[in-house]
């Protein structure tokens, strides 16, 4: 299972690669610093495209349905387009690629990805906290696996080494047990052969009509 689905109409290839394009300007701004005119121009046109998109706003301002996070959509074919780790259509998303993989007891999660620049701590590496989130969209993946759509109670991640920039990085992720409502999780991350860190997550089930709730409380309030 592949997540985000092969099948793309146009419209969604097309905000793929709007998306993409914008990383591509996130990447480049933090490395390097254009001359006034070119960020003005940049600016000019950027500000001209939000202008646009406001008319697309519906009156709640949400105008997608579905889950951005895999832990809270109880199913591993959700669409997740719009995740901030793993969202191809969200420019703030590396993104992370995951699949699940395996039968049975074997049944867990894959990933991979590239971290550039924008998301640079100690010099050369991955800053801690987008390896925390990413392990909590990986691990929230993994407990999907159980059947059930839960958030996250625990976090604990353990730093092992330094996570490079620019060296594609290995997730996996797995159910450890359920006990009750509690569902717990491991998982690691590699680039090459070195571990770079590892984490457990306690997610907790959730009724979907809390889900429902929080929907319909999204909907409901203002943008600005």
């Amino acid at each position: 299972m592949s997540i985000p689905p092969i099948e793309v109409d146009e419209a969604r290839a097309e905000a793929w690669r709007l998306a993409t394009e914008m990383r591509r300007i996130i990447e480049r701004l933090t490395l390097v610093r254009p001359p006034r005119e070119e960020l003005q121009r940049a600016a000019d046109a950027a500000a001209n495209f939000a202008d646009r998109l406001d008319d697309f706003l519906t009156e709640s301002g949400w105008s997608y349905d579905g889950y951005s996070e895999a832990a809270l959509a109880g199913s591993p074919r959700a669409f997740f387009d719009r995740s901030p780790l793993i969202g191809r259509a969200n420019p703030l998303a590396a993104p992370i690629e995951l699949e699940i993989v395996g039968e049975g007891d074997d049944t867990h999660v894959e990933g991979h990805a590239l971290f550039g620049a924008a998301y640079e701590g100690p010099p050369g590496n991955l800053h801690g906290g987008f390896v925390a989130a990413a392990f909590d969209e990986v691990l929230g993946l993994a407990q999907s696996i159980s059947g059930r759509a839960g958030m996250t109670g625990t976090l604990t991640v353990r730093y092992r080494s330094p996570t490079p920039l620019y060296e594609r990085l290995e997730f996996r992720a797995w159910v450890d047990r359920v006990d009750g409502r509690k569902i717990f999780t491991q998982g690691t991350c590699h680039a090459g052969e070195r571990l770079t860190a590892e984490a457990e997550g306690i997610f907790i089930a959730v009724d979907m009509e809390k889900f429902a709730n929080m929907m319909r409380e999204r909907d409901t309030r203002e943008t600005h």
